[in-house]
């Protein structure tokens, strides 16, 4: 096993957790995690140790992407940087389509991926600025 930089193996994840959030599937979210993970931004972190606390922390954001009616997800990969034998560091910038059809500007973050049996796992999302 080692750290995925292929980009074919990272899109695919990334879609999975793209329909995840879209779909609001938290049991998806959760799973896209290792554990302990963690979700860095300027004003506030959190860690998690648990898939109901990875759960716990995205409930709250189904409402928004309800609200904003989006309804698909998609991660453009902009940088892959292999950091181990097991670690991948990933700039995504997410793009959004809503029910009419029409982008949504997204945001952009870094991803710290492990290598696990079952494919890349979220240790650290980092929101960035650009």
């Amino acid at each position: 096993m080692t750290a995925s930089t292929d980009l074919d193996a990272l899109t695919d994840f990334f879609d999975r957790y793209g329909v995840a959030l879209t779909s609001a599937d938290v049991p998806a979210i959760a799973g896209c995690y290792a554990l302990p993970g963690m979700v860095v931004a300027d004003t506030y972190s959190f860690s998690f140790t648990s898939p109901a606390a990875v759960a716990l922390s995205f409930v709250g954001a189904a409402p928004d992407y309800q609200e904003r009616e989006l309804v698909a997800a998609h991660a453009q990969i902009e940088d892959v940087q292999q950091l181990s034998a097991l670690l991948t560091e990933v700039a995504v910038r997410w793009e959004f389509l809503d029910s009419q059809g029409r982008a949504v500007p997204g945001e952009s973050y870094r991803y710290l991926l492990r290598a696990t049996d079952d494919g890349p796992a979220i240790c650290t999302v980092i929101r960035t600025a650009g």
